[in-house]
């Protein structure tokens, strides 16, 4: 096992990085922890959610666009990034839904989908890995299609039989879930807010995702890790995909003084450890110092 511990996050698309996890991973670079960010797919087909970013010359080149978002947010939390070399699948609307596009990142079969993330596993070498749960966090198709991809890889990569020609085989030790929106989360700062005297931007997302929870249980918080001096370096890694988030909008609206208060942490669920540590956890290496060096 190498003597430096290593974190990979893999994610469906540029901007997921920075919206689930990234004060985590600005935390352990500042600790001298290498981590490594693997975008399957390029964002070509997402929508431009911030009205100033939306103008004809941005829409003809949101490959190139986004690429350049994503090296700016890399650059912001002092990350490694490569992409996977997918294309975005876009999010299917109506009734009933249309299909996928041809090609595109979540109609790929999952063992065909997994080979460069298997190969990006054995070159890097991470002992933790973070992806979304089974419902891709929300129910986006490369969300869901991550999912399956990193369980996958967590296991092939190990395995010798398994892609042969994609690397040396290599165990990471630890599979994490992010946890990132949850209800106690959202309440705590609502709650902050109000007892400041501020408008509180979740009253309707509060109701909205009461109902959504009861459908689909969020899964449990056995780890969370405290990061609240790192939530500035979050904000303007996220603000750095700005076809994504508007500035001005919902994803800004708390200001960073009351998250820290109210909510310090960055939350994951153990789905696999291939180490003894004791839950909960507030460290995603628990289990793993002892036996890893920085």
């Amino acid at each position: 096992m190498p003597d430096q511990l290593r974190l990979m996050a893999v994610h469906a698309h540029p901007d997921d990085e920075s919206s689930k996890g990234a004060a985590t991973m600005a935390r352990y670079v500042s600790e001298g922890v290498p981590v490594l960010v693997a975008t399957m797919t390029g964002g070509e087909r997402g929508s431009i959610l911030n009205p100033a970013m939306d103008r004809p010359e941005i829409v003809a080149n949101m490959a190139m666009v986004r690429a350049e978002e994503m090296a700016r947010a890399r650059e912001i939390l002092g990350v490694e990034q490569r992409f996977l070399g997918f294309v975005d699948s876009g999010l299917p609307e109506g009734d009933p839904l249309p299909p996928l596009p041809d090609g595109c990142f979540a109609v790929t079969p999952a063992e065909e989908a997994a080979e460069p993330l298997v190969r990006a596993i054995r070159e890097f070498r991470p002992h933790v890995i973070l992806t979304y749960d089974e419902n891709g966090g929300y129910p986006h198709p490369d969300h869901v299609m991550t999912h399956k991809v990193t369980a996958l890889a967590f296991d092939a990569a190990a395995d010798p039989d398994a892609y042969p020609d994609s690397g040396d085989p290599w165990q990471a030790q630890k599979l994490y879930y992010f946890a990132s929106f949850h209800l106690e989360k959202f309440r705590a700062l609502h709650e902050e807010m109000l007892r400041r005297g501020l408008e509180s931007p979740y009253a309707k997302l509060f109701e909205e995702w009461a109902d959504e929870d009861r459908r689909t249980p969020p899964p449990e918080i056995t780890t969370r890790v405290e990061c609240a001096d790192f939530f500035e370096v979050r904000e303007a890694a996220l603000k750095a995909h700005a076809t994504q988030v508007d500035p001005d909008g919902f994803w800004f609206a708390c200001p960073l003084e009351v998250q820290r208060l109210a909510w310090p942490t960055e939350d994951y669920h153990l789905a696999r450890s291939l180490v003894n540590s004791e839950l909960p956890e507030d460290d995603l290496f628990a289990g793993l110092r002892e036996k890893v060096t920085l």
